[in-house]
């Protein structure tokens, strides 16, 4: 069974089976097939080998990415770029366009998928009124996941990623989070905070190269 079977396989089953704050609603793209066409084109690209990854987690998928697409940080603009084409309205995610200008400057998306694999803290995302949801912005919320959460990533891990070193997209509370669990279930060795793509996109811009350049000198390290 290569990665991509793993991860198609992993992305299937899941599920939040506890009981959300009112008014919060799960996005579950994994449950749509026109989603799952697009992750089995982009996995199978990219992961059809049985080579272990290094993990990157984001936060949570949002409406305009992951959310859609089923595929963490690629919006449909993206998917059409990886020669995957599909009818979905190309509106761009500005944490897409961060991560995909730092993939290129990597040396593109088949060097660096060969080496890393973005999941998210959950890897289901949340919206209420129709906006984004971190997991983490409803009090509360944090520990009714916890258990799909713990789960979500021994399923990951199993799959053979790295337990070294994972990286964490964000340096406030989703990486306070996963530091918190890993204390307990000792997933990974080390956890590095890298400054959420958002963030940088949406307050940082005028500096885009630095941080591509940063991200870069902390994922080769």
């Amino acid at each position: 069974m290569t990665l991509a079977d793993q991860i198609l396989s992993f992305q299937r089953k899941l599920r939040i089976k506890v009981q959300l704050p009112k008014g919060v609603d799960v996005m579950n793209p994994y449950r749509d097939k026109l989603s799952m066409a697009f992750c089995e084109q982009f996995y199978r690209k990219f992961y059809s080998d049985d080579k272990g990854r290094t993990m990157i987690l984001g936060i949570n998928p949002g409406r305009f990415g992951g959310g859609i697409t089923g595929i963490p940080f690629t919006d449909p603009v993206k998917l059409e770029a990886l020669g995957i084409n599909n009818e979905l309205a190309k509106k761009r995610e500005l944490s897409a366009d961060f991560i995909y200008a730092m993939i290129d400057s990597c040396g593109g998306p088949e060097k660096f998928y060969s080496q890393f694999y973005f999941g998210a803290v959950s890897p289901l995302g949340f919206v209420r009124e129709d906006k984004n949801l971190n997991y983490y912005d409803i009090k509360g919320l944090p520990a009714l996941l916890e258990t799909f959460i713990v789960k979500c990533l021994k399923e990951q891990m199993a799959m053979g990623m790295h337990q070294k070193i994972c990286f964490c997209l964000g340096e406030g509370e989703n990486f306070k989070f996963i530091q918190h669990l890993n204390k307990r279930y000792r997933f990974f060795e080390n956890i590095v905070a890298l400054p959420h793509p958002r963030f940088i996109m949406q307050y940082r811009r005028k500096r885009l190269t630095e941080f591509i350049e940063l991200y870069k000198a902390r994922l080769f390290a």
